[in-house]
């Protein structure tokens, strides 16, 4: 059933799997009524869905051949850095509950879409610019976890020195977003372009919604990324929605399919809620612009299981029908790669302390934060760091 990695079977009893408990009753992880979506609270493994998650890393040779020579430590960590992603966001959702801060903007559902790819780089010659859903790209890539806390609490120590929500980190290769949609498309292509005039082997990678996909700039930025061959990788991460609206509502086409060929550049899709499936079509665009074939278009196809943000839930269930949240929510991407671990032997109380280990981690990143509360920036900062008074 799915790929089955040598590092990854570590127990053999008669040279066959050890036996676990149904898959029904294994241990997954643990769930939060309070935050997290009602599909997620009431998960159980769907054996046929389980099966097409690991069909899906085996179609592709090449990305076959990518995920099965990955080192144990490799799965395990995706798998930490995934629950990481997760708890981010539940944490972040308590303070909401808990009037620490007013919204927050969450990518539950979408996790693999953001931890496989920056699995994928060299954080230390290749950049992301991660939307504000794919903050969990910050930690992945080195930057302290207290700093996504620290930014929503305006904190003056925080990586934006509590200017703005939108976070990043230059030494951490870390590109801060920009509030108007599609705007990071041509300053990615920009960073690109650097590094390829600088002869350097640097790639760089950005998200862009299936709403920001249409914004003029973002169109104006593929078209010259294209002309000019920069080593740069766009994620169109098609969450089904923009703001409110359904995407059924701004795009005519049934998919984004033809959209890689129609700005002459490479692409191919992959899995949205498959983190290996995620991670190997990434690492092949990566090697793909490495090689001077860039850019590349990934076409993810993933949901998010709720509103815009924390403010929105009720409307985020108006917009679609139930059927649909309860068709991604057996495809949460967290649950589907735990059971495919179980299949592939790993103990179940290995991925329990992994699960707390994570939610220490995240626990301490926002007491630590949450100490920096009242750390707010003077007044006469504003002035500093500008390029014009």
């Amino acid at each position: 059933m799915g790929c089955l990695p040598d590092s990854l079977r570590s127990e053999r009893v008669s040279g066959k799997r050890p036996a676990h408990r149904s898959l029904l009753t294994a241990y997954f992880m643990k769930r939060y009524p309070a935050f997290d979506p009602p599909e997620y609270v009431s998960w159980s493994a769907d054996p046929a869905l389980l099966q097409e998650f690991g069909k899906t890393i085996e179609r592709d040779p090449d990305r076959r051949d990518l995920i099965a020579t990955l080192p144990r430590e490799a799965f395990l960590l995706l798998y930490e850095r995934l629950l990481l992603a997760r708890l981010q966001d539940i944490a972040l959702s308590r303070w909401v509950r808990q009037g620490v801060i007013s919204k927050a903007w969450l990518g539950t559902g979408e996790e693999a879409s953001t931890v496989g790819p920056v699995f994928a780089l060299d954080p230390a010659i290749d950049y992301v610019a991660p939307m504000i859903r794919n903050q969990s790209a910050c930690g992945d890539m080195g930057m302290p976890i207290g700093d996504v806390f620290r930014g929503y609490l305006a904190a003056a120590n925080g990586p934006s020195r509590g200017r703005d929500l939108h976070i990043g980190s230059m030494p951490h290769h870390v590109i801060a977003p920009i509030s108007p949609v599609g705007v990071m498309v041509p300053v990615c292509v920009g960073i690109a372009l650097a590094a390829k005039m600088r002869g350097e082997s640097a790639v760089t990678v950005t998200w862009v919604g299936d709403g920001s996909a249409k914004a003029g700039v973002a169109h104006e930025g593929l078209n010259f990324a294209a002309v000019q061959r920069a080593p740069v990788v766009f994620i169109i991460q098609n969450n089904q929605v923009a703001l409110g609206t359904r995407l059924d509502q701004h795009h005519a086409a049934e998919s984004f399919e033809g959209w890689p060929g129609a700005y002459g550049m490479a692409g191919w899709a992959f899995d949205g809620n498959n983190v290996l499936d995620a991670f190997a079509a990434t690492k092949l665009a990566l090697e793909a612009c490495r090689r001077g074939e860039g850019p590349v278009m990934l076409l993810a196809e993933t949901f998010r299981m709720g509103g815009h943000a924390t403010h929105d839930e009720r409307e985020a269930r108006a917009t679609f029908p139930a059927e649909l949240f309860e068709y991604w929510g057996k495809r949460d991407p967290i649950g589907l790669y735990e059971s495919w671990l179980l299949q592939q032997s790993v103990p179940s109380t290995e991925l329990e302390s992994i699960e707390v280990k994570a939610t220490a981690t995240v626990e301490a990143a926002t007491e630590e934060a949450l100490a920096d509360r009242d750390r707010l920036p003077p007044p006469e900062s504003a002035l500093e760091g500008v390029y014009a008074e």
